[in-house]
């Protein structure tokens, strides 16, 4: 039920909405107003009657929330029942608090997932201040460049950092089917010029160790600079352009061959299939010369240097993707196979091997 409130002296808006001056119909400024006034002498307190409350017989705190809807009290009985108070005030801050939080919460873990599974499979590969990323083809193309020139052949690590900057050039670290007239592979070798057969240079391992037998016949190739040495062995049109690689060389030859530690992680999918330990025991075998041994579901190496146990740990990080590696752990540190940006990283390791020339690598049991 509308009521009006009881103005106090002085109100100037409740004096002029309720006047009862004999002036009817005028304010003091002398116009007409827009609602009835009564004079003092006449019965108009029927017009008050349902306006008016006394104070006494009205408290406003008692009033029924529903009371102004025009609801009875049997349809607001279960009011009686709801907390009330402080306990009604804290439980109204916490649940809008908890509604967000679950948003919050959800938000996060959508996020999480977009970015542990957001894009292609990749490595990274890190030393001396630098990263550089490449996907897993690539990273297995420059394990194997490093380890035939310094394990294989024997060669110093500037050999490495030669080939690994000239194959960027030439192909981008992938062994390549087409070329410039009949030229193919990581080093875009050219049958017709005595590189080998097509299926020969195709061969990393083999297409590797012709770019070394190339380059050590240069007289002095130790002396010149990364760029000279390259064009030396490859004659390319554009000789500068060899320079341009030259650091992401030196990185890739840091980590492959021990130097940087924990240098190299990969992001990949779950394994679908694995070789068997002999098989990269015998892969390994085949691109660096060191010998490794097979056992149950993994395989083991002991090096003569930490730095030799690590080269081979790297190698099997960057040959984990095509293998089926799910971890590789050198003394107390691990890498473990995954998709998120964990795989990127190298962890304190399960089950740590004798010591830090030993490495083992554990095969993938696809099911």
């Amino acid at each position: 039920m509308p009521f009006r409130r009881k103005s106090n002296p002085g109100d100037r808006e409740f004096d002029g909405l309720y006047d009862t001056h004999t002036d009817q119909g005028r304010d003091d400024d002398g116009l007409e107003d827009d609602y009835p006034h009564y004079s003092d002498d006449s019965d108009h307190s029927e017009h008050y009657e349902h306006y008016e409350y006394d104070d006494a017989d009205y408290d406003e705190d008692d009033r029924h929330p529903a009371d102004s809807l025009g609801f009875g009290d049997d349809d607001y009985a279960a009011e009686e029942h709801k907390p009330r108070g402080p306990l009604r005030r804290t439980l109204g801050c916490l649940i809008p608090i908890a509604i967000i939080g679950g948003i919050a919460y959800g938000g996060y873990a959508a996020y999480q997932h977009l970015v542990n599974n957001f894009g292609s499979p990749s490595c990274k590969v890190a030393a001396n201040g630098f990263d550089y990323q490449w996907d897993p083809e690539q990273t297995a193309n420059a394990a194997t460049i490093v380890d035939v020139g310094v394990f294989k052949k024997g060669l110093p690590a500037r050999a490495a950092t030669v080939a690994t900057t000239t194959a960027l050039q030439e192909s981008k670290l992938r062994n390549l089917t087409y070329g410039d007239l009949d030229s193919l592979g990581l080093f875009q070798q050219r049958p017709s010029q005595g590189w080998g057969t097509a299926d020969q240079i195709q061969d990393p391992v083999y297409a590797s160790g012709s770019f070394y037998n190339a380059l050590t016949k240069i007289p002095s190739w130790q002396t010149l600079s990364i760029g000279a040495a390259a064009q030396e062995v490859q004659r390319s049109g554009y000789p500068d352009a060899y320079n341009d690689h030259e650091t992401q060389g030196e990185t890739i030859t840091a980590v492959m061959t021990g130097a940087a530690k924990e240098g190299v992680g990969c992001r990949l999918d779950p394994a679908k299939s694995a070789k068997t330990p002999q098989q990269v025991v015998t892969e390994l075998q085949t691109q660096s010369a060191l010998v490794a041994r097979a056992g149950d579901g993994s395989v083991t190496y002991t090096g003569s240097s930490p730095a030799t146990a690590w080269a081979v740990a790297s190698w099997a990080v960057a040959h984990a993707d095509a293998d089926g590696i799910q971890t590789v752990t050198v003394g107390n540190r691990s890498w473990e196979r995954h998709r998120g940006k964990d795989g990127w990283t190298w962890r304190d390791a399960g089950q740590p091997t004798s010591g830090g020339t030993t490495v083992r690598i554990d095969l993938a049991q696809p099911k």
